[in-house]
């Protein structure tokens, strides 16, 4: 039995060498996500929501009964509800679209949890809204709302309208420092350290491996 075991093992390592040579940069990649999601499926489910927000009026119905109809007002009040709080620390991964119940149970979240919960006491209120994108920021316009260095016209490069269901793409106007400034801001500072040592040793690891197979 053991040496069928030691034939068989001898058999497939030239194979999955081949592999390992071909199609590293896949492997490398895998890696790189499975560290940042382990459940990949959590991945998948936010890019689905990111283009088709999740609206729940139902969710926010006691919320909206005290407030004010002025969606500046509603703003305001929205923003003392919900503390911002960045993905890793809410949700344990880099970059998550929650529904408005868990942004809800947890009571935190960082610019798309409260863009969803004022989409959605907007929408209880009957208060006319888009939804935004820019390359580092998530916001809803209205009627009445002032521009900001990070929400403006210049620096989206996605905008729905509930609505009409009117989308629009554009080429948003947006320096890459500004870029790089939130991503370590976002992505790596609240980032586990374990999460940061399976980055920093598991992908030279992966590499030394690779270098290993070419001989």
């Amino acid at each position: 039995m053991m040496l069928c075991i030691s034939e068989f093992t001898n058999a497939i390592k030239p194979f999955m060498g081949r592999v390992f040579r071909r199609y590293f940069p896949l492997l490398a990649l895998l890696w790189i996500l499975l560290v940042l999601y382990p459940n990949p499926l959590n991945l998948i489910v936010s890019l689905q929501r990111a283009f088709n927000p999740n609206i729940d009026p139902v969710s926010v119905e006691s919320l909206s009964r005290d407030l004010p109809s002025d969606p500046v007002a509603i703003e305001n009040a929205m923003l003392q509800q919900i503390p911002y709080s960045y993905d890793w620390e809410s949700y344990g991964m880099p970059w998550y679209v929650p529904t408005v119940e868990e942004v809800l149970e947890r009571g935190e979240g960082d610019c798309k949890a409260m863009a969803l919960v004022l989409a959605s006491l907007f929408e209880a209120k009957n208060i006319p809204y888009r939804i935004s994108w820019s390359p580092i920021h998530m916001w809803v316009e209205y009627e009445g709302k002032e521009e900001t260095p990070i929400e403006n016209a210049r620096v989206k490069f996605y905008q729905q309208d509930p609505e009409t269901g009117e989308r629009a793409f554009r080429l948003p106007e947006i320096a890459f420092s500004d870029v790089m400034d939130s991503f370590w801001q976002a992505f790596w500072n609240p980032m586990p350290g374990v999460r940061k040592a399976l980055l920093l040793f598991g992908l030279p690891a992966l590499i030394k491996l690779r270098l290993l197979k070419k001989r």
